[in-house]
């Protein structure tokens, strides 16, 4: 493994895809003992709250698909008993509002890869633009604001929850991690979810395809655009190692359009580059099937999912012809 940072214990299960039975998990509920507590204390706990023992336990005694399939639908159940909850239910209005909102509209899905530097984010006022992860640094550096805000990595945002609850543009962030943006209306709350396909109506959740480029892609399609433009989407890192390995950076990040994006003393996770390519067939599927497009104007970029054309182009380039309100 190259680039200087060091590795951290890491535990977890990313492979999850399909949803089981609840009945399969009839009686799971007092037999386990969450790390939580205060109001939550009596829920049903998230599959990543479960102690290690016990997912150990389950790793020991079950197949890999059983496995999957009980892990899913303890987060599915965890997240859908919340449906009380103000802000639950405030967030599948507000996804219910934005669905088709931008119907036959261009946005740009803006990564946050080296090949941004130097780019005017003014060039993008011909479309809505969605800005992911630490890209605020650049908006806030123009003196400017995204139309919307998406992170999913779980270390992002704990470490960074601070800086985005300062955005004045709405927000997207997982449900599990509502806590830490106590009374902030701008956040949608989303759930995470394990089935390895494409949302195109995410108000039941969306699967976040080891990219939140990804994600937005999915939240995209559900507000209606027809068009959507990648720029900054690189995919291509000045390190490597086993994919979603947690990291402490101890130099300046060249990964990114900024050395300070993920600085010294930052975790984060190194890339899945196949998974996310796996998950842009999805999408580039999903848009193609509704009559909608993807266009990767990245300079210099490495995907090669995607007709690829330079911003100017692709901002030109015509609408598909059919479009669809979808289901």
């Amino acid at each position: 493994m190259s680039g200087n940072f060091a590795a951290v214990d890491f535990v977890g299960d990313s492979d999850h895809k399909t949803l089981a039975r609840p009945t399969q998990i009839c009686g799971l509920r007092s037999a386990l003992q969450p790390r939580i507590s205060g109001t939550d204390a009596l829920k049903l706990p998230f599959a990543d709250d479960l102690p290690q023992s016990v997912r150990r336990l389950g790793r020991s005694i079950l197949g890999g698909g059983a496995r999957r399939d009980m892990a899913a639908t303890i987060e599915h159940l965890a997240h859908l008993q919340y449906y009380p909850n103000a802000d639950f239910r405030r967030s599948h209005h507000t996804l219910a509002n934005l669905r088709n909102r931008h119907l036959g509209e261009t946005c740009v899905i803006i990564g946050n890869g080296p090949s941004l530097k130097g780019m005017d984010l003014r060039q993008l006022s011909f479309a809505k633009t969605f800005c992911m992860n630490r890209g605020y640094l650049l908006w806030n550096e123009a003196g400017l604001t995204p139309d919307y805000f998406v992170a999913v990595n779980d270390l992002v945002i704990e470490q960074f929850h601070h800086e985005i609850a300062q955005l004045s543009c709405p927000l997207f962030i997982p449900w599990r991690h509502r806590r830490h943006f106590p009374a902030c209306n701008r956040a949608t709350f989303i759930e995470m979810r394990w089935q390895r396909r494409f949302f195109g109506n995410v108000s039941s959740g969306l699967w976040p395809g080891a990219t939140v480029t990804f994600a937005t892609l999915q939240l995209a399609f559900h507000m209606g655009f027809a068009k959507a433009i990648l720029i900054g989407v690189d995919h291509r890192f000045a390190v490597d190692g086993p994919a979603h390995l947690e990291v402490l950076q101890q130099d300046d990040d060249l990964s990114h359009f900024s050395t300070n994006y993920f600085g010294r003393g930052v975790r984060w996770n190194l890339p899945d580059l196949l998974q996310s390519e796996y998950a842009y067939c999805l999408a580039k599927a999903a848009y193609e099937q509704d009559g909608r497009i993807v266009i990767d104007a990245t300079k210099g970029g490495h995907l090669e999912v995607f007709p690829k054309m330079s911003l100017e182009e692709a901002a030109r380039a015509p609408l598909p012809p059919k479009q669809s309100t979808g289901n």
